[in-house]
């Protein structure tokens, strides 16, 4: 029980889609929060506040009949990144598909190029304005990926940026080493001998507390199941859990190796087979699709959608923002995606980037849905259901924001007024 004597924060006058499970939304029509250190300490429908809680000293405030959800959580992004790609987009247009791109040089090699030329101060400054305009509507947990820097500094330089966002602004971030994005060019032709030496990185930089876990790429243009194999046998050393970009373009079995190492997720999965699904099922691994890299891409294959949902494997979407293939700074735009060209049901899409999210983050006992002992993170709609969080695009409803029980919805405000196209890099 908290400390009687301490300050409780009660937020009223709210309808509550808690994302809990056994009802549709976790809906509670009439419902409160109740808040003390950064937690919940109650949720449930108004009337039904215990008199133990109601006895002490409470401050009040009104949601205005709001709906309220949790914290949006963005569970796959490459934020940190110098340049922009537009001129790849162009190509693809024309005919060109992504991988003669990146065997061409282009792809993730030029990504490399221009964040190994921007220095960690360029860094911060392209990177905070994209995660303001995430938390604008509504993220308040999101994930940082590495992978374009490709060496021990470039990697440690872009790690430290991903940090320093989770430090000032009122934002949890997640870093998540992917040094087994590309095969950098100093190491063309050797890609066993660039694995050796992201091995070697990985202790150095968990030393200097910059990584939760590690990811890696598998396919065909990128790393192998062996090679993936051996990234997560260094994580699993050093205590990291894993995740995997795999079965974007083609099948490699990734999905059942990652499922193996226990992964927190598998993402993309275009490709997954049945046997990958099972797998990931038996490892309660999470599917995290990103619709916004399936549409810039324009793909045609979806992921096996029907038979994730049959074994019971549970679905994220995330914005996978990134230069090349989404480059997308919207999760509520995910959501519309995710149910207009992935078939998903709009309860489906939010709980994607709540309950679920947050579990593919391994933060499933502390983030991700409105239930007392969790993170008090939540956001204010002005909308009249959930469902419209899916259906509205180019619009933003977001009325309030509470992170770990602080009202932060001047501080976005203050960025989205101010907000220009110039503002992103």
């Amino acid at each position: 029980m908290t400390d009687p004597s301490a300050a409780l924060t009660l937020w009223r006058d709210a309808r509550l889609a808690t994302m809990q499970p056994g009802s549709a939304w976790g809906w509670i029509e009439d419902g409160a929060l109740l808040v003390h250190d950064g937690l919940l300490r109650w949720v449930g429908p108004a009337r039904e506040l215990p008199a133990a809680w109601a006895a002490q000293a409470i401050t009040e405030h009104s949601l205005g009949n709001a709906v309220v959800t949790p914290g949006l959580v963005d569970c796959h992004s490459h934020l940190v990144y110098g340049g922009h790609r537009a001129h790849e987009f162009e190509l693809r247009l024309a005919g060109a598909s992504y991988e003669q791109i990146a065997r061409a040089g282009g792809g993730i090699q030029s990504t490399v190029a221009a964040t190994r030329n921007t220095d960690e101060a360029a860094l911060y400054a392209a990177a905070l304005p994209r995660a303001r305009a995430l938390m604008a509507e509504g993220v308040t947990t999101l994930e940082i990926k590495s992978g374009y820097g490709l060496s021990a500094e470039h990697e440690a330089r872009c790690l430290r940026v991903a940090r320093r966002l989770g430090c000032d602004l009122p934002l949890t971030v997640r870093c998540t080493s992917l040094a087994a994005h590309a095969l950098p060019p100093e190491f063309a032709g050797r890609p066993d001998a660039y694995i050796d030496a992201a091995c070697a990185w990985l202790p150095g930089l968990v030393e200097q507390g910059l990584v939760d876990a590690v990811d890696a790429f598998c396919d065909h243009i990128a790393f192998t199941p062996d090679q993936t194999r051996r990234m997560f046998d260094t994580a699993r050393a050093l205590g990291l859990p894993v995740k995997l970009h795999a079965e974007q373009l083609s099948n490699q079995h990734g999905a059942a190796l990652a499922a193996g190492y226990q992964a927190l997720s598998c993402d993309h999965l275009e490709h997954l087979d049945d046997a990958g699904i099972q797998a990931m099922a038996a490892a309660g691994t999470v599917a995290v699709l990103l619709p916004g890299a399936f549409y810039f891409l324009r793909e045609t294959r979806l992921p096996p959608i029907a038979a994730l949902r049959e074994a019971g494997v549970p679905i994220a979407i995330a914005t996978d923002h990134n230069p090349g293939s989404s480059p997308g700074l919207s999760l509520l735009l995910m959501l519309n995606m995710a149910c207009t060209l992935m078939r998903l049901t709009p309860e489906e899409a939010l709980r994607g980037a709540t309950q679920h999210a947050a579990r593919a983050l391994g933060l499933g006992a502390s983030h991700g849905q409105l239930e007392a002992g969790l993170a008090a993170d939540f956001v204010a709609w002005d909308v009249d259901h959930p469902r419209e969080l899916a259906y509205w695009f180019g619009r933003n409803p977001c009325r309030r924001i509470v992170r770990a029980g602080v009202d932060t919805t001047a501080f976005n405000t203050a960025f989205t007024t101010a907000f220009t196209p110039d503002t992103l890099p």
